[in-house]
């Protein structure tokens, strides 16, 4: 199968079999991305790096992934220094983009964004997280992360932590773990559950997740805790993130209740959600697994551009 020139807007635009492929090839990626290989693959390639919205891990690795290609990066991190600010309507600065450069990573804080440029580009899009909506790269490094930990994807126990209803990740994540046959556990406050679409998909794809407020019963047969933050910037109203900030809190006397094996993992970046002091324990892959985002998003890159 070839994902040359293909569009990665949602998790959803991918068989089981194009996240596999790209999950393996993320492997041979790894000494590439570590500097102890060379490859060149993407040679005279631009990347167009559109970020209307605060981003350390995703802008910065989706760079490290093209220029360890042999490709190059042009974009911006601040829309306030474009044209955006003199008026220029988005729609412009993606036919902008797209005639600069041969793949176009878009992330902005209103859902639905990144599909509208892909409708608009000629160069393949990737969307690199829109609003509450999806971020389908951060899904796929999950699972790559998850696959190198524990060497597998398919029946795992996972539980998903914190803020489901507005964090874009576990969104992503539910669906893809839901198609590769996971027990889902959803953990958060009753006002931030997972939205009623999610828990629909995974059921349609054979899977009922199971929904509730007790972490500490959740975790005790887990394979796997994936923690959110809760997003202050998508409430709308001050006054329901100050009833929620807090809620629950990852630390030691917490994985007391956990398998030796578990593993915590987080998207980044956290606030006080987990403690620091299991940073240094055996349980925790979150560093890990931002790094993971440089072999996964090499893999997309040499990908979609035909590497």
């Amino acid at each position: 199968m070839s994902l040359k020139g293909k569009d990665i807007v949602s998790i959803r635009d991918l068989s089981k079999g194009e996240i596999l492929e790209i999950l393996n090839h993320a492997k041979e990626m790894i000494p590439v991305a570590k500097g102890k290989k060379k490859l060149k693959l993407l040679e005279g390639k631009i990347l167009a790096s559109l970020f209307f919205e605060p981003s350390t891990r995703t802008r910065l690795s989706f760079e490290t992934a093209m220029h360890r290609l042999g490709g190059s990066v042009i974009g911006f991190a601040d829309p306030s220094i474009t044209s955006l600010r003199k008026g220029e309507n988005i729609v412009d600065t993606i036919r902008m983009a797209d005639a600069y450069s041969d793949v176009i990573v878009i992330r902005h804080p209103k859902e639905g964004t990144a599909r509208m440029a892909a409708e608009f580009a000629e160069a393949p899009v990737i969307n690199a997280g829109d609003g509450a909506g999806r971020h389908p790269t951060q899904c796929l490094l999950d699972l790559f992360t998850i696959l190198m930990e524990k060497g597998k994807l398919e029946g795992m126990k996972v539980v998903l932590l914190g803020d489901l209803k507005y964090g874009r990740t576990v969104h992503s994540l539910a669906y893809a773990l839901a198609l590769f046959g996971a027990e889902l556990v959803f953990v958060s406050p009753e006002s931030l559950r997972m939205p009623k679409e999610i828990v629909e998909d995974c059921i349609e794809l054979g899977v009922e997740p199971v929904s509730t407020t007790d972490l500490e019963k959740a975790i005790r047969d887990a394979d796997v805790l994936y923690v959110t933050r809760i997003q202050k910037e998508r409430f709308p109203d001050p006054t329901e993130y100050s009833r929620v900030i807090g809620s629950y809190k990852v630390d030691m006397n917490l994985l007391k209740h956990a398998k030796e094996d578990l593993i915590v993992m987080h998207p980044l970046p956290r606030i006080d959600e987990i403690s620091p002091e299991v940073d240094k324990t055996r349980h925790a892959v979150y560093f890990k697994q931002a790094f993971n985002g440089v072999p996964v998003r090499m893999s997309i890159l040499s990908k979609v551009l035909g590497g």
